[in-house]
């Protein structure tokens, strides 16, 4: 691995930091994920500053940035593009979509259809967009930071399982610290925060990091320990439904992604862990016994890390 991108990684936390104040480990696990070529999902109340993060990412790493509001209306076509007849040129020509960017801000993403849903979710999966019996690819990188409404807000429609298992990672942004907001009333003037934001790293190397990320060594004994984290998942008195094989491979990239950006080139148990909820939560459904019990699904994830037993990585297996 190469130390330099290693660097020029921490210099885009630092210009995202400058934006985003008092959510160092928030913007630090965005960009673990963005690093995994994984999309990241964002549960959250409007005005916490989920499109100024979008928009300083993209900035400072050299990527075109868009953002779409979803409501009811929203359709397919506008993510994926659609054909219009020229008459100037005789012929059909295509558009295209929102999502033909490197990075795409779906915002409030459930409170649009199912079907335009879909349509984001497999461009998401395939990397790629089929209209009028063409295939497209997308471009290189595409990330998505997805945000939805807290559940049971207004006009929300719940994401179904098998489409939410798409995101690498879930999380939140919350409320910033006292110290925080002060700073940002502070700063509130004419111009915008992300105004102010350099581009510290071009596409191309962002590129190289994500290629360096494959090159980092897993020993068996941390793929035991990852594969015994998701099983207990599926075994668990509390959980109804357990992780798939998908949340197995998100923690495998997410863990190697981790100790790349620590300046590793191996991953140790503690890059598991801290991954292990960010990758885990919206992957599991908790069960009656859980809700009769006051269960959470963090304390539960908690509890699986708490009872599975840490491997000794002197020795492989």
């Amino acid at each position: 691995m190469d130390l330099t991108y290693v660097e020029k990684a921490h210099s885009v936390l630092s210009e995202v930091n400058s934006v985003i104040l008092g959510k160092k480990a928030e913007t630090c696990e965005i960009l673990t994920a963005f690093l995994a070529d994984g999309h990241v999902l964002l549960e959250d109340i409007p005005g916490v500053g989920k499109t100024t993060l979008a928009t300083a990412f993209s900035k400072a790493m050299g990527l075109e940035c868009k953002r779409v509001q979803f409501t009811p209306d929203v359709m397919p076509s506008d993510l994926t593009g659609f054909s219009v007849y020229r008459r100037d040129a005789d012929k059909f020509v295509y558009q295209e979509g929102s999502v033909f960017c490197n990075l795409l801000l779906a915002d409030e993403i459930n409170r649009t259809s199912p079907k335009t849903q879909s349509a984001l979710l497999e461009v998401m999966e395939e990397r790629k967009v089929s209209v009028d019996g063409v295939t497209r690819n997308a471009p290189s990188p595409f990330l998505v930071i997805a945000t939805q409404n807290p559940t049971g807000a207004a006009g929300t429609q719940l994401l179904p399982e098998a489409q939410i298992d798409r995101f690498m990672i879930t999380m939140t942004l919350g409320y910033p610290d006292y110290e925080s907001e002060l700073e940002i009333a502070r700063s509130v003037g004419a111009s915008l925060r992300t105004d102010k934001t350099r581009s510290v790293i071009t596409k191309e190397e962002f590129l190289e990091m994500q290629r360096q990320i494959h090159e980092i060594y897993v020993s068996d004994v941390v793929y035991d320990y990852i594969i015994r984290l998701v099983t207990a998942s599926r075994n668990h008195q509390f959980i109804e439904r357990g992780a798939s094989p998908r949340a197995t491979i998100a923690l495998v990239k997410t863990s190697k992604a981790c100790a790349w950006l620590c300046g590793r080139n191996y991953v140790v148990p503690n890059d598991v862990i801290s991954q292990f909820p960010y990758v885990m939560f919206h992957r599991i459904t908790l069960n009656t016994s859980a809700k009769m019990n006051g269960s959470r699904r963090m304390h539960v994830l908690q509890e699986i890390v708490r009872s599975t037993q840490q491997p000794y990585m002197g020795a492989e297996k």
